[in-house]
This record gives structure tokens, C-alpha cells and sequence, in this order.
């Protein structure tokens, strides 16, 4: 798939890229192609399973689709991890009526123009690059789920140690290239 050249996420007006991915909730590929000119889709571009952000966003959008199946839009998920892990995750924690593609190269993320930002020690230029301290700095504040307002790094390990998730060799494979990866949703 070619490379869109321009920086920043696909705008309004602009022709959405194509790509093919392995599906996770069904056998065989996805494309964006399979939805053009059928009916309006909403992708979702997420991180992977690792991050328990993610995990909450792809919940809600699944318990979304009927709603949005009523208006005559699909959903598609897009997730960094890879299939067969994605497939283990979601057979123990079932969403129903997601459909849902595995992206481990990020190749969908970069075709929208989601940046991967490299977390630096001391240099900042958002949002190419982001330093520790900037992030550290940051406060996730989630009232019903965290007792405190906590940094990412921490907010995403207590979260996973309170869902239970575990990082496996594959999750860290994902996290060492991609913790800086922006999320996105595009109405196409």
C-alpha cells in the first residue's frame, strides 16, 4: 500500500487508503475496499489489547454497533496485536457483533496518518517526538476505575493488573515499537 505523503490524520474530502488485514473475529481478510461504496463505516485504529485504553474504547464500541448498525453503519476495529493473540484475548472476553482486524506492522495507523511518537528522554516536538517527563507528567484521571489521577506508564499497569491482563512476549514485542502509537477513529 502506498504511503500517504502528507502529515497529519486522512481530512475530510480525502479518498480513505485500502488496506487488507487479517481478521480476528472471523476467518479470512478485511479490507477497507470491502466497505466502499456499500454503506458507511466507522474504523476504529487502535494501539492493541496491551493497552488497557484500547481495550475499553473497542468494549464500547462493540456494545455501540447494533446503534450504529441501526443507522446503516459499520464498525471495523483495528488492533497492533497479532491475530492469534487477539483471537485468545477475545475468546475469553467476547464482544459481540465486532468486527475486528490484527495490524501488528501499524501499516493502517501510518496509511490514516496516525503517528507512532518516539518517547525521548529530554526532547519534546509533538507529535513527532514526546520526552519522559512530558508524559509522566500527564494525569489519567479515571473516577470508577483508578483511586488517583496517575501517570500513563502507571495508570496502564494498574489497569491490566486490575483486568487481569497479562503481557505476554507478543504484547511486548508491539509496546517496544509502538507505546508512542496514536489512536483514531475515521467515519468513512
Amino acid at each position: 500500500m502506498p504511503e500517504r505523503l502528507n502529515i497529519g490524520p486522512l481530512q475530510l474530502g480525502e479518498t480513505a487508503p485500502n488496506f487488507v488485514l487479517d481478521a480476528i473475529t472471523r476467518e479470512g481478510k478485511i479490507a477497507i475496499d470491502d466497505f466502499r461504496g456499500e454503506k458507511p463505516v466507522l474504523v476504529g485504529l487502535y494501539r492493541g489489547l496491551h493497552c488497557p485504553f484500547c481495550r475499553r474504547h473497542i468494549a464500547i464500541l462493540s456494545q455501540l454497533t447494533p446503534a450504529l448498525n441501526a443507522k446503516g453503519i459499520d464498525s471495523l476495529t483495528v488492533v497492533n496485536t497479532p491475530v492469534e493473540r487477539a483471537r485468545l484475548y477475545l475468546r475469553y472476553h467476547p464482544m459481540l457483533g465486532l468486527l475486528a482486524a490484527s495490524d501488528p506492522e501499524r501499516t493502517s495507523h501510518r496509511a490514516f496518518g496516525l503517528p507512532n511518537m518516539q518517547i525521548t528522554e529530554d526532547e519534546s516536538a509533538w507529535p513527532q517526538k514526546v520526552s519522559m517527563s512530558d508524559v509522566k507528567s500527564i494525569r489519567v484521571e479515571l473516577p470508577d476505575e483508578m483511586p488517583e489521577p496517575m501517570d500513563p506508564f502507571a495508570a496502564l499497569e494498574y489497569l491490566n493488573k486490575k483486568d487481569g491482563y497479562d503481557i505476554t512476549e507478543a504484547d511486548q514485542q508491539m509496546m517496544a515499537t509502538g507505546i508512542g502509537q496514536l489512536v483514531g477513529q475515521f467515519l468513512l
